[in-house]
C-alpha cells in the first residue's frame, strides 16, 4: 500500500471525507490502492465486484450478520447454539465490565469493530485501564467511513466478552475462512502466526478438496505442510448453510479438536482493496460472484 493510499484511508477513517458520496470515495481509494480505474458498470474481478456490492447490495439483515453480538441470534436460528463460542456478557462502556465476575481468561471485542480484539490471558495481571482506553477509542469509531463497508454503518457500538479458547496448538486459535458464493463454499484460507504480530502472519489458500492454491493475497504463504482439519466436511456444510442466499460472504469458522465453532461473517474480504498475486486469481474469484439486482445506492 502506497503512502497516498494510507493517507487517504487514514483521513477517511477520521471522518475527513464523510461528505463524499460512496461511489466517488471508492473510485479514488481503488485507484490509489490498485493502481487502476474502478469499473462499476461492468465489474469482472473479485475486488471490483466487492466495491459494486458495497454500493448496490444493501440488505438490512447484513448489518445484524456483521454485528458481533446480534449475529449470535442468526447463527442460533440457522445452525444451532452448539456452534457458538460461549458469550460472557455485553456492555455499552468499559466501565460496565464486571471484571470480578469474569473468568481468568476471556476475549473482549467491540460489536462494530474489525480486528480490534483484546485477549485477556490473566485478568489479575491485565492492565485494565489500558484495555479500557483502547475500547473507549474503538467505540467512538464508525468503521463504515474508512472503506465504505456499509453493514458497519448502523451497528450499535458495544463490547462483548467471549470465552477464551485455543485449538490443538494450545497457543492460538486458527480460523478457517470460507469464501462462499450463493451458499456454495468454493475457497478457503487459513492464517498462521498471528500471535507473533502482523509481520509474522502468513496465509495459505485451498480449494474444497483441500488442495493448496498457487497464489498470494495480503500475506506471504507459509511453507510447512498442513493436514486437513478433522471437521473439514462439517465446516463446509456449516459455511454453506450460513451463506445461503447471499451473493458473497466469507464465513470464518474454528475447528477445535474436531468440533466446529462460528467465528464471524465478513462481507468484504480485505475490503476488496488488496491485489492477488498472480492477478488472474482476482478474475477467477470474481467469476464466482453473480451480481444481484441493485437494492440501494
Amino acid at each position: 500500500m502506497g503512502y497516498k493510499h494510507r493517507l487517504f484511508l487514514s483521513l477517511g477513517h477520521r471522518g475527513f471525507f464523510n461528505w463524499m458520496d460512496d461511489a466517488t470515495y471508492l473510485k479514488i481509494a481503488y485507484r490509489l490502492t490498485m493502481g487502476k480505474k474502478l469499473d462499476l458498470e461492468h465489474p469482472t474481478t473479485y475486488n471490483e465486484k466487492l466495491q459494486w456490492l458495497k454500493l448496490y447490495n444493501r440488505r438490512r439483515e447484513y448489518t445484524d450478520m456483521a454485528d458481533k453480538y446480534k449475529v449470535y441470534d442468526f447463527v442460533k436460528k440457522t445452525i444451532g447454539e452448539e456452534y457458538l463460542i460461549p458469550l460472557l456478557g455485553v456492555w455499552n462502556t468499559p466501565e460496565e465490565i464486571p471484571w470480578e465476575e469474569l473468568p481468568r481468561q476471556f476475549v473482549l471485542k467491540c460489536t462494530h469493530d474489525s480486528g480490534g480484539v483484546v485477549i485477556v490471558k490473566d485478568k489479575d495481571a491485565a492492565d485494565r485501564e489500558k484495555i479500557a482506553a483502547k475500547l473507549r477509542k474503538i467505540l467512538k469509531i464508525n468503521y463504515f467511513y474508512g472503506d465504505r463497508e456499509w453493514p458497519y454503518k448502523d451497528i450499535e457500538p458495544r463490547i462483548i466478552a467471549q470465552a477464551y479458547m485455543t485449538d490443538e496448538s494450545c497457543v492460538e486459535l486458527k480460523d478457517y475462512k470460507f469464501f462462499c458464493f450463493d451458499g456454495e463454499p468454493a475457497y478457503m484460507f487459513v492464517a498462521k502466526g498471528r500471535q507473533a504480530g502482523s509481520e509474522a502472519v502468513k496465509f495459505n489458500f485451498y480449494d474444497m478438496d483441500f488442495r493448496l492454491l498457487p497464489f498470494k493475497n495480503g500475506h506471504e504463504n507459509f511453507t510447512e505442510p498442513m493436514e486437513k482439519p478433522l471437521a473439514w466436511e462439517e465446516m463446509k456444510r456449516v459455511a454453506a448453510r450460513l451463506s445461503a442466499g447471499i451473493p458473497h460472504v466469507r464465513v470464518d469458522l474454528y475447528d477445535i479438536n474436531g468440533k466446529v465453532y462460528f467465528g464471524e461473517m465478513t462481507f468484504f474480504h480485505w475490503s476488496g482493496m488488496v491485489p492477488f498475486e498472480p492477478e488472474e486469481w482476482d478474475r477467477i474469484f470474481g467469476e464466482r460472484i453473480r451480481l444481484p439486482e441493485k437494492t440501494a445506492k
